[in-house]
């Protein structure tokens, strides 16, 4: 490209503040029909969340499909109404005067086509040893994800209606735990608030602080209603939006923050309005680009793991990032056009008193005296900052991934006391019961099906099998086979690894028919298996094109690999801490969570999103330093003043993201609790650790090289500038002279 190419494209930003500023009523109008427009739209669709984990491919999909057609009538749902006395007989008299009325009532509900009721001849195995616990089968005519909520919570209503002081009724099942998905609200609401308190501490002006809370709630409203419109089109999880809400909520303060702040620093040196705005775009909204840019290309790198349950994750995320991006980037200007001269007036009044009070004597202030710190001992800076990191990663090589069952759900939910409930009365296993399918011309035999029973009754870690049952066309045999375990645990995994590999191959041959093993518990086993095996290619792709992006912008080998390898090293910090509190359990009274294994998408959306979020930090830190070196080409002292200019408003802008991220751990759904602590973990090292010890460290150490290119790159790689084309925007920093005895 050439010079005057780049030169041209240096300065489009800039443009497009203006024309924003130029504008800005009629940007306002603009994002404010979008959003209201999107929300109409999205509240009049609904939305369409499908928690679908079938893997075309796999034994459990083809399990299934053989169900659906020979057994049409098995096709939908199958969950539970639980009974529980906690005196006397579930099948005494009384009882079942106030049970039966009420199962009648469920079977005439919508999409219920049938009841199995525990007092029907032949359904004895329905009440448990003891006579104090039963439960009811309600089948529907759908898949949980295909169920309306509305009529799924009637049948909760209707069933609960039974309830009194000594009959507990509970239900659970795929279906009840897809009506029961918690709100978010209180958890937004929190890390809204908290992030007000610390945009008021770092501004020091109320009005400052409510551009980025305006500007981030402008875009991730319209991104919110936009993800509930594509889950119409794109199969998406219930957990999509809520991740979406946390991680818009996140960055787009984020990046309003970095705009206004670097807008306070640029009126103080031009003293006029629009000359501010367009500098604080051509330098602060730069970043806010290619940040962003790299967010979205990590989310967006989902869709290579030929998985359909994240592409809903990726979209939805992609949306609240590009929307706030899109909304830093032209509301935000619009509004600086209207209130930046009492922001900057404000600014300039705060920073002054700020300044005066953090020389004391003398005492340059915390940022640029802790990078001079770091700068005069970068081995032992880099040794400390690795420490910590490979210690709070070593959790992570005990990996273990798999869903957890209900067992986890809040306490006061119906589907957990369900689970309690048949686990004490049915064994533990019961939850998790496995489908085992026999299909071709031998499953007409009755002694194959006898054959089938044989092998699954003597297999060890087997608790006990239902009667068979034959297709109308005598073609398709299925029975129920219930682990001896609980759905979560290891064994019930080894169980179904077990009954392929070894079990169940010598007979199909020997009788000549097909054995597949399904369900539900074998779903969850294949989906781990084929997302496990696909971890690698994720990650090499999403690294690959984000250390390209890098390589592109700042025209430097060192820059892409060190921040690669930084970031792959939060990622593994944060997942270590994720296995220590939910998968051995520590701190799980306090967040309210048990010991279970880790959602096996939960590594991959993480990853996608702690790399694309860390290379924000990136992005962010490294552009001030690159215009430093650009102007100076001093290596030391442009870590100084990037480092000492940065480090202010990166603390504050990794604080918001921290406390709005913990915020999400205060609610019910598992998932969340997750994601939220691992985003937030992985926020305060990113910033706390690797920015403040690795990064200075590993430049100082690199010196000159660290922005060295071979011209053969140069000549191929395109330009895209991440440095201002404007001059030196700050003047540099007082840099304290590294002590002679420098590490």
């Amino acid at each position: 490209m050439s010079a005057t190419a780049a030169g041209s494209a240096d300065s489009r930003i800039a443009r497009l503040a203006r024309w924003a500023m130029a504008r800005r009523l009629r940007i306002a109008a603009a994002w404010t029909a979008l959003l209201v427009i999107t929300m109409l739209a999205s509240n009049a669709a609904g939305t369409h969340f499908k928690n679908d984990l079938e893997l075309a491919g796999t034994d459990s999909q083809r399990a299934s499909t053989l169900l659906r057609e020979s057994f049409p009538a098995k096709a939908g749902d199958v969950d539970e109404v639980v009974l529980h006395t906690s005196g006397g007989s579930v099948d005494s008299p009384s009882v079942r005067a106030r049970v039966a009325p009420m199962l009648q009532a469920l079977s005439a509900l919508p999409h219920v086509t049938g009841v199995a009721s525990p007092f029907l001849p032949g359904r004895s195995a329905q009440i448990a040893g003891d006579g104090r616990t039963a439960f009811a089968v309600v089948s529907f005519d759908g898949q949980a994800t295909e169920l309306p909520v509305g009529d799924v919570e009637r049948v909760i209503a209707t069933a609960q209606r039974a309830r009194t002081p000594s009959l507990a009724v509970e239900l659970g099942g795929q279906g009840i735990e897809q009506a029961q998905r918690p709100s978010l609200g209180a958890a937004t609401a929190i890390g809204l608030l908290a992030a007000i308190v610390i945009l008021l501490i770092t501004f020091g002006s109320a009005l400052a602080m409510s551009l980025p809370i305006v500007t981030a709630l402008l875009g991730l409203g319209t991104a919110l209603a936009a993800a509930g419109l594509a889950s119409h089109v794109v199969e998406t999880p219930d957990f999509a939006t809520q991740l979406a809400a946390l991680i818009g909520l996140g960055v787009g303060i984020d990046y309003a923050l970095f705009v206004v702040t670097r807008f306070r620093t640029a009126y103080r040196e031009h003293e006029e309005l629009e000359a501010a705005v367009a500098s604080a775009m051509d330098t602060a909204g730069r970043a806010v680009l290619f940040a962003g840019a790299t967010v979205i290309i990590a989310l967006l790198g989902l869709f290579s793991l030929g998985v359909s349950l994240l592409y809903g994750v990726a979209v939805a995320a992609s949306l609240s990032v590009l929307l706030t991006m899109l909304a830093a980037l032209t509301a935000l200007p619009a509004l600086l056009s209207r209130f930046g001269e009492r922001i900057g007036a404000a600014g300039s009044r705060g920073d002054a008193a700020g300044s005066r009070g953090s020389s004391g004597r003398g005492r340059a202030p915390l940022w640029p005296r802790w990078t001079a710190a770091v700068q005069r001992r970068p081995r032992l800076a880099l040794g400390a900052g690795l420490a910590v990191m490979l210690v709070l990663a070593a959790p992570a090589t005990a990996l273990r991934l798999g869903f957890s069952d209900a067992g986890n759900d809040p306490a006061g939910k119906t589907t957990r006391r369900a689970y309690d409930l048949l686990a004490a009365g049915f064994g533990s296993g019961f939850n998790a019961p496995l489908k085992v399918v026999v299909a071709g011309a031998g499953a007409s035999r009755p002694q194959t099906a006898s054959r089938v029973s044989a092998t699954l009754r003597e297999t060890p870690d087997v608790a006990g099998i239902s009667q068979p049952e034959r297709s109308a066309d005598g073609r398709t045999l299925v029975l129920t086979a219930y682990p001896a375990s609980a759905p979560q645990a290891l064994a019930t995994t080894r169980l179904v690894d077990r009954l392929r590999a070894e079990r169940l191959p010598p007979l199909a041959r020997q009788e000549g028919v097909r054995i597949l093993v399904g369900g539900q518990q074998a779903t969850s086993v294949d989906f781990t298996n084929v997302l496990s095996g696909k971890l690698a290619l994720f990650i090499g792709v999403v690294v690959g094109l984000s250390a390209l992006l890098l390589l592109a912008m700042f025209r430097s080998v060192a820059i892409p690999i060190q921040a690669a390898a930084m970031n792959l090293l939060s990622v593994a910090a944060s997942l270590g801490v994720v296995v220590a509190v939910f998968q051995w359990g520590w701190l799980g009274s306090l967040l309210g969570v048990r010991s279970a294994p880790i959602e096996p998408f939960i590594p991959v959306v993480m990853f996608a999103i702690v790399f694309g979020l860390s290379m924000d930090y990136e992005v962010f830190l490294v552009s001030r330093i690159h215009e430093a070196w650009s102007r100076s080409r001093d290596a030391t002292g442009a870590i100084h003043e990037g480092f000492g200019s940065t480090g202010r408003v990166i603390t504050a802008a990794a604080t918001i993201m921290l406390v709005v991220f913990l915020s999400f751990v205060t609610g019910e759904q598992r998932v969340v609790k997750v994601f939220g602590l691992s985003l937030a973990s992985a926020v305060f090292l990113d910033a706390f650790v690797v920015r403040s010890l690795l990064l200075p460290a590993v430049l100082e150490l690199l010196g000159e090289r660290a922005w060295a290119l071979p011209r053969a790159l140069e000549r191929l790689l395109p330009r895209l500038a991440i440095a201002a084309s404007a001059a030196r925007p700050d003047g540099p920093l007082p840099r304290p002279e590294p002590a002679p005895d420098a590490a």
